[in-house]
């Protein structure tokens, strides 16, 4: 019954849509404009509303700061997303009439885009006087295949790290960080077991996921989908290069090498057992999260315990993943029955522009920052609870220079960016249409399950070309159909 309503609520929502999208020049929503003559931006944000004191902040302060650089008057009226899942509050929102001239999406944009209310950005970007220059390569790239949501960050990938001062402890560091191939992080892991600096080599949580990011490309795992020998493409989990890969997991769990409690560890005990030394390397998310870390791993151990970031294994291939570039999983769109699409886009150029920059990446004066002798100071406040909602450019250009002495991310931090940044490369991936969408969940929670067996030593390696077999019988002969039909 539950299935069925949702079901109805939809097509209901879809006829509604429609018809918003189908007015016509004559019917155009007129701005809302103050008392004061002030536009009025309505905008939908994960996390920020009209009761949240820090949210109601900073979109007065955007609004002083457009007044004062672009002498752009407008009034920020922030909606309030219902708790809970945001994806889905978000579009039973959109579904009520509700649209906002700006529009935060963190899943679920396509069925909205699909009746024509997300504004394409191309020409606002081609024609913009700044964000055309803060974009990533994966972004323009993204904006290409799907031209409705934009997100001005560095790529999250993870990387990992270790205790600097464990390297210079360890014979195996040289040949590690100039030749980074499998064989030599084992040989790693294990002198670090064997000093006595950790119980074990590596800790990831849940699942293989994080570990992926070390090894994945040195064992062949460039892509989605790879080359198959004969002119097609397999799905990269039924790859032999997969099974080689997992034989090796598989070796290091048995040696004791891999954290043997990965499959039941949470995320929060994970980074404790970091902390702690019970581990020697975690992988985390570049940029503020392995300042997080190596803040967190300096407080307990001391200064020579800051964090080093380690090279992505070598081997078939090298790099840290290969980026999805179909679309932005996440982003900003602008309603295409907004009446204030033109004010709504200087509003996200702007916060691409030094001024810009100058509020949305370190705060407010005297509280994030202060100014001493010419130069931005960043303070404690800054480091413990500030953070960008808009744009991250690897290029931070603000009208008033930033002090060398606090510098927005850690050298570890900044290092594992870049490390990400410098290994980019496209992943060859595609959008999987919804009526496969129930299969593909299966296909995957089916290769998990072997996976963990054939890691933890419950199966034998050899079981691989069984899980390969059902696989297929699950709905891959059908979606590898797809992708050899659809990649190109």
């Amino acid at each position: 019954m539950k299935k069925f309503s949702w079901l109805l609520l939809v097509v209901l929502l879809a006829v509604f849509l429609v018809a918003c999208s189908g007015k016509s020049e004559e019917e155009a929503v007129e701005p809302e404009v103050t008392e004061d003559g002030k536009t009025v931006i309505t905008i939908a944000y994960k996390d920020d509303g009209p009761s949240n004191e820090a949210s109601v902040k900073y979109f007065d302060a955007l609004e002083a700061a457009l007044k004062e650089y672009r002498d752009l008057d407008v009034e920020f009226n922030i909606v309030e997303i219902a708790q809970g899942d945001y994806a889905e509050k978000l579009n039973l929102l959109l579904y009520s009439g509700e649209i906002p001239d700006i529009i935060y999406f963190q899943g679920s944009d396509e069925q909205i885009a699909a009746q024509g209310l997300l504004e394409d950005l191309t020409p606002y970007i081609e024609g913009s006087e700044y964000l055309k220059d803060i974009l990533y390569e994966h972004n323009v790239t993204r904006l290409e295949n799907y031209p409705y949501l934009l997100w001005v960050k560095p790529i999250n990938h993870k990387v990992p790290v270790v205790r600097t001062d464990f390297l210079g402890q360890l014979s195996t560091s040289e040949s590690l960080l100039t030749d980074p191939t499998p064989e030599n992080y084992k040989a790693f892991f294990q002198e670090m077991v064997d000093k006595g600096l950790s119980d074990y080599g590596v800790t990831v949580a849940g699942d293989i996921a994080e570990l992926d990011f070390i090894f994945n490309m040195a064992f062949g795992v460039t892509s989605t989908w790879l080359d198959d020998g004969n002119g097609g493409y397999v799905y990269k989990k039924v790859s032999d290069a997969e099974k080689e890969k997992l034989a090796f997991y598989a070796d290091l769990y048995a040696a004791g090498l891999l954290d043997n409690q990965y499959l039941t560890k949470q995320w929060d005990v994970k980074e404790d057992d970091f902390y702690n030394n019970k581990a020697g390397v975690i992988v985390g998310t570049n940029g503020k999260v392995i300042d997080l870390y190596n803040s967190r791993t300096v407080a307990v151990n001391g200064e020579s315990a800051e964090l080093t970031v380690l090279p992505s294994a070598k081997g078939v291939s090298s790099g840290y993943a290969a980026t999805s570039v179909t679309k932005e999983p996440r982003g900003l769109a602008i309603s295409s029955q907004s009446p204030n699409k033109n004010i709504a886009f200087e509003i996200l150029d702007f916060l691409a522009s030094p001024e810009g920059m100058k509020l949305d990446l370190i705060g407010y004066e005297g509280e994030q920052y202060n100014v001493e002798n010419g130069e931005i100071v960043l303070t404690d406040k800054f480091y413990a609870e500030w953070f960008s909602r808009f744009w991250e450019p690897q290029a931070v250009k603000l009208d008033t220079p930033l002090s060398s002495k606090t510098p927005l991310l850690s050298p570890p931090g900044q290092a594992s960016t870049d490390a990400v940044v410098d290994t980019y490369v496209a992943d060859n991936d595609f959008t999987i249409p919804e009526e496969y969408i129930s299969q593909w969940d299966a296909m995957e929670n089916l290769y998990k399950e072997y996976a963990a067996d054939i890691i933890t030593g419950k199966i034998s390696i050899d079981e691989f070309d069984t899980f390969v077999k059902e696989w297929y019988a699950a709905g891959g002969e059908d979606i590898t159909k797809l992708a050899n039909e659809t990649v190109k």
